[in-house]
Order: structure tokens, then sequence, then C-alpha cells
């Protein structure tokens, strides 16, 4: 059940937020968009109460409760900037908005974009674990700590090694080829 709901869930998302930026930019109807689009942390808060749900009704807990509550952590890490990105591009391809910029490939540009991104997984994986750990106390019992230490190590090293890879890009930027260097002169 809770697979199908997790699937639910992100056709939901997508749609969602598909009507959003429609109703912003094609029907003018900004009260309606910005309605439509606080609907998108719902879809996920809903699914993470359904999954609190099953788990209490006697469910075995399992991977998909843990990626369930890893919807409302991705949302709330990343959800801002994913409808920032796809507002630009759908601006852009039915509103005569400007073309969106790509992300900055080199020097400290290309750094402070890649601690953004760092941020963005750190505090996923935070809220994610989080979401995680209180599923044990609120299933009354259906599940325990150990079912979900896979998720801890997996999400662990995830924000490990994207705070490794930006630091990384600090004390080495990344530079422009030199054919690209050679044509800026």
């Amino acid at each position: 059940m809770i697979v199908t709901l997790i699937v639910a869930a992100e056709i939901s998302f997508w749609i969602l937020l598909g009507l959003g930026l429609a109703a912003r930019y094609l029907l003018r109807r900004r009260r309606t968009s910005t309605a439509l689009l606080i609907g998108l942390p719902v879809v996920d808060l809903t699914l993470y109460v359904l999954t609190v749900l099953d788990l209490r009704g006697g469910a075995t807990a399992s991977w998909t409760h843990a990626l369930a509550a890893s919807y409302a952590g991705f949302s709330i890490g990343y959800g801002p900037s994913l409808v920032r990105w796809a507002d630009r591009h759908f601006a852009y391809r039915f509103a005569g908005g400007p073309k969106p910029l790509p992300s900055p490939k080199y020097g400290p540009e290309h750094t402070r974009h890649e601690w953004q991104i760092c941020r963005r997984t750190v505090a996923s994986a935070a809220i994610t674990l989080s979401l995680i750990t209180l599923l044990v106390p609120l299933s009354a019992g259906a599940a325990h700590y150990g079912t979900f230490l896979q998720w801890y190590l997996k999400l662990g090293i995830a924000a490990v090694v994207n705070v490794i890879v930006a630091g990384c890009y600090s004390i080495w930027p990344k530079q422009p080829p030199a054919d690209a260097a050679q044509k800026q002169l």
C-alpha cells in the first residue's frame, strides 16, 4: 500500500506544480497559483501521516516507510529551489520570461553553487532522518530503529560526500578550460 501512496504522491506533486505554474503564467491567477503551490508540501506531509497510520494499523515497518518519510525531507530541503527552477523555465517557455541562466561551471560562483547544493542535501538528510526516527514512537511499536538503520547510514554517507565535494571545490576551484580562457582574451 505504501508504494502505491508514494507513486500517487509523486504524481500529485508534479501535477500540482504544473497546475500552479499554468495558473500563474497562462491564466494569470496568482492567488490560485499560490494555493496550488502551497499544496506541494501538503502532499508530502499527507504521505507521511498515511505512513504513520499504516504502521499504527499493523503494517510491518520496511524501507518503503522510510522512503515515504524521505519525500517530506526532500520537499523541505530541495522543494523551494525546485519550484524556483521550474518557475524560471515555465516563465521562459510560456510567458516570455528571460532565458534561465545555467548553473555556474567555474570559479567561485561554482563553489558557492556546490555549497548551496550541499546545504540542501544536509538539510534534507537531517529532516528525513528526524522523520524516520519519529516513525518509531509514532508507530505504536510497529517500527524499530534497527529497521531503518540502512537509511541512517545511506543518508549520512550522502551528506558527508556532499560536504567533501563542496569542500574540495573550495580548496581547488574548478577552472575554465585553457581554450575558454584564451577566447576571453
